[in-house]
């Protein structure tokens, strides 16, 4: 029933800047929700990168801190990802989550496995 759609990515040279979108339909964002960023590397773990609820709470990995911001449309149920001051070691494909009725800590907002819907994946590279 819900579904995203996550987009954006792309191939930059280091201090670009790319912005992802996240569309979700089958919920609205006046339920409670949250929606995170993660982000995989060939031979990594799955890594939380950023995190937003339905009531603005936020949260970031201590390695974008400053260089990633995440927002919501709520007219548009679209979440975004604008992504500054590219590191190659930002170079991953990146996934949107979403959970339904979000009751999180903010501390488990960048755990994977809180989320119960994940888009497709969208390819970011940065080169150096």
């Amino acid at each position: 029933q819900v579904q995203l759609v996550d987009s954006g990515g792309g191939s930059v040279q280091a201090g670009g800047s790319l912005r992802l979108s996240c569309a979700a339909s089958g919920y609205t964002y006046s339920s409670s929700n949250c929606v995170g960023w993660f982000r995989q590397a060939p031979g990594k773990e799955r890594e939380g990168v950023a995190a937003i609820t339905t009531g603005g709470d936020t949260g970031y990995a201590d390695s974008v801190k400053g260089r990633f911001t995440i927002s919501q449309d709520k007219a548009k149920n679209t979440v975004y990802l604008q992504m500054n001051s590219l590191k190659p070691e930002d170079t991953a494909m990146y996934y949107c989550a979403a959970k339904w009725r979000c009751a999180m800590l903010l501390s488990r907002l960048l755990v994977p496995e809180e989320y119960n819907y994940w888009g497709q994946g969208t390819q970011v590279t940065v080169s150096s």
